[in-house]
C-alpha cells in the first residue's frame, strides 16, 4: 500500500512539474504557438506523403506531352543453327539489326486534351495539399492549447485543493470545539477527495494533451508561451462567405473537378475520330553459314564462312486509323462522360453550400464562446462575492460547512468553465480561417521557406529524359529564395 501511495505522489509530482513548466514565467526559450506551428509544417508526414502524390500528377502532364512527341525502339535478333540438324550440312548464324520510329501527327485534338486535363488535375491536386496543410496548422493549433488549458486546469485543481485543505482544518477544528457537527468535517472531506480526483484527471488531460502535441509537432512541450492576439478574420459573416468561395481549396478544387469533367466530355467525343500516325524503320539483315573446303578425295581441308543473305531493309509509311463499330463502347463512354460532369457540377453546388455552412459554424461558435466569456466573467465575480458572504457568515453560524462549500465549487465551476471558453474561442477564430480557406503558412507569415509546388512541375512537364530529384529540386528552390542562387 505504501508502495502504491509513493507511485501516486511520483506521478503527481511528476504532472505538477509538467504544468510548471508550462506556466513557468516566458523567457527566451519559452516556445511560441508561430514556432508550434512551424513544426508541425516540418513534422508533419501527411504533408510530405501528399507533396509526394502531387508530384505524381506532375509526371501525368510529362507522360501526356511525350505522346506528341516521336518514339525510337531498336530490336536485335540471333539465331544459331547447328549443321547436325541440317540437310546442307553448314552451320548457319542468322540475325537482324533495326530501328523504328513512330510520330502521332493528328489526332483532331485528343493528346491535347489530355494534356489539359493532366494539367488540371495537378492544379487541384495542389488545391488537396493546401486542404492538408490547413489540416496539419489548425492541429498544431489546438495542441497547443490544449497543452496550455490542461496546465491551468492542474493549476486551478490544485489551488482547489490546498483551499479545501484548509476547510477540512477548519471544519476540525470547529468541531473539537462543538461549533459544527461530524457531520460537517464529513462533507468536508468528501469535497476534498472529489478535488483530488478532478486533480488527478487534470493531471491525466495533461499527459493526452502532451502526447497530442507531440503527434502534432514531433517533440513533447516545453515552456509555453502566451498566445499571441489571434489574427484577424472578417468584419461581417457574408464577407467571410465570400472569401471563402473564393479561396477555400475545397472549392477550388471542385472547380477544376468540373472543368476536368469538361474536357473528358471532349475526349471522349475525339475518341470517335481517326488518327494520323508516321512510321519509319530500317533493319540489317545478317546471314552467315559455316562450310568446309575438301580436297578432291571428299577430306576437309579448312573451313569456310559464307555472306550470301546480308541485306537492308527500310521503310516509311503514314497510317490513317479510326472507329468504324466499338459495338456501341464509344457512345457509352461519351453518355458517360456527359454524366461525370453533370455530377461534378452538383458537386460544384454542394461544396459551396457545405462552405458556407462551416463559415457559418465558425462564425456562431466564435460569437457563442465570446459570449461565454463575457458570462462566465460575470459569474466569477458574483461567485467570489457569494463565496466571501458565505465565509463570513458562516463563522457568525448563519451558513453551515456546506453552504461554503457549494459556494466554493461555484467559483471553481465559473473559472473553469472561463478556461474553457477562451480556449475555445482562440480556436473558433482558426476555425473561422480555415473554413474561409485562410490557414496556410504563407497567409499566416509564419516566417519560413514554404514547399513550392511549382518548382518540381516547372522541372518535369517538358517531360525530360534525366532523373529529377525532389530534395534537389526542393534544396535549389530554398537557395535562390536565400539569394545564393
Amino acid at each position: 500500500m505504501a508502495d502504491m501511495l509513493a507511485g501516486l505522489k511520483h506521478k503527481f509530482v511528476k504532472g505538477a512539474a509538467s504544468a510548471a513548466l508550462v506556466l513557468m514565467p516566458m523567457g527566451a526559450l519559452a516556445e511560441t504557438l508561430t514556432d508550434a506551428m512551424i513544426s508541425a509544417y516540418k513534422h508533419s508526414g501527411l504533408l510530405e506523403q501528399n507533396r509526394a502524390l502531387l508530384r505524381a500528377a506532375d509526371e501525368d502532364v510529362a507522360v501526356a506531352v511525350a505522346a506528341l512527341r516521336p518514339t525510337l525502339n531498336y530490336v536485335a535478333n540471333w539465331t544459331y543453327t547447328d549443321r547436325s540438324s541440317t540437310f546442307s550440312g553448314d552451320d548457319t548464324l542468322t540475325g537482324s539489326v533495326g530501328l523504328s520510329s513512330s510520330l502521332l501527327l493528328y489526332d483532331f485534338g485528343a493528346s491535347k486534351l489530355r494534356i489539359d486535363i493532366a494539367k488540371e488535375t495537378v492544379l487541384a491536386t495542389r488545391d488537396a495539399l493546401t486542404l492538408v496543410e490547413q489540416q496539419v496548422l489548425f492541429l498544431a493549433v489546438s495542441a497547443f492549447m490544449d497543452v496550455r488549458q490542461a496546465a491551468d486546469s492542474i493549476a486551478l485543481q490544485s489551488n482547489n485543493v490546498r483551499l479545501l485543505t484548509q476547510e477540512l482544518r477548519a471544519a476540525n477544528d470547529r468541531f473539537e470545539v462543538g461549533e459544527v457537527t461530524q457531520t460537517d468535517v464529513a462533507q468536508a472531506q468528501a469535497r476534498l477527495a472529489a478535488a483530488r480526483a478532478a486533480e488527478g484527471a487534470a493531471q491525466g488531460q495533461m499527459a493526452i494533451a502532451r502526447e497530442a502535441y507531440k503527434a502534432a509537432t514531433g517533440h513533447y512541450p516545453g515552456a509555453l508561451a502566451t498566445p499571441p492576439r489571434a489574427p484577424m478574420t472578417a468584419t461581417t459573416l457574408e464577407e467571410a462567405k465570400a472569401i471563402a468561395r473564393r479561396t477555400h481549396p475545397d472549392m477550388l478544387r471542385a472547380q477544376r473537378q468540373v472543368t476536368i469533367a469538361d474536357l473528358g466530355v471532349q475526349l471522349a467525343l475525339s475518341s470517335m475520330k481517326p488518327s494520323v500516325s508516321a512510321s519509319a524503320s530500317t533493319t540489317l539483315n545478317i546471314g552467315a553459314s559455316q562450310g568446309v573446303v575438301t580436297d578432291a578425295a571428299g577430306d576437309p581441308i579448312m573451313p569456310i564462312t559464307r555472306h550470301p543473305n546480308d541485306y537492308f531493309t527500310s521503310s516509311v509509311g503514314v497510317s490513317v486509323s479510326g472507329p468504324i463499330y466499338q459495338g456501341g463502347a464509344l457512345s457509352a463512354l461519351y453518355r458517360q462522360a456527359l454524366a461525370q460532369a453533370e455530377a461534378q457540377r452538383a458537386n460544384l453546388h454542394v461544396v459551396r453550400h457545405t462552405v458556407d455552412q462551416n463559415v457559418g459554424n465558425a462564425w456562431a461558435q466564435l460569437a457563442i464562446a465570446t459570449a461565454q466569456i463575457e458570462a462566465t466573467d460575470r459569474q466569477i465575480r458574483a461567485s467570489r462575492v457569494a463565496l466571501r458572504g458565505a465565509r463570513e457568515e458562516a463563522s457568525l453560524g448563519a451558513r453551515t460547512t456546506l453552504d461554503v462549500l457549494n459556494a466554493e465549487q461555484e467559483l471553481l465551476d465559473a473559472e473553469d468553465a472561463r478556461l474553457t471558453a477562451g480556449v475555445d474561442q482562440y480556436l473558433a477564430v482558426y476555425q473561422l480561417l480555415s473554413s474561409m480557406g485562410l490557414l496556410t503558412a504563407d497567409h499566416l507569415r509564419l516566417g519560413i521557406v514554404t514547399y513550392d509546388p511549382e518548382a518540381y512541375y516547372n522541372t518535369v512537364s517538358t517531360a525530360p529524359v534525366r532523373q529529377v530529384s525532389p530534395q534537389g529540386e526542393k534544396l535549389d528552390a530554398v537557395l535562390k529564395a536565400l539569394g545564393k542562387q
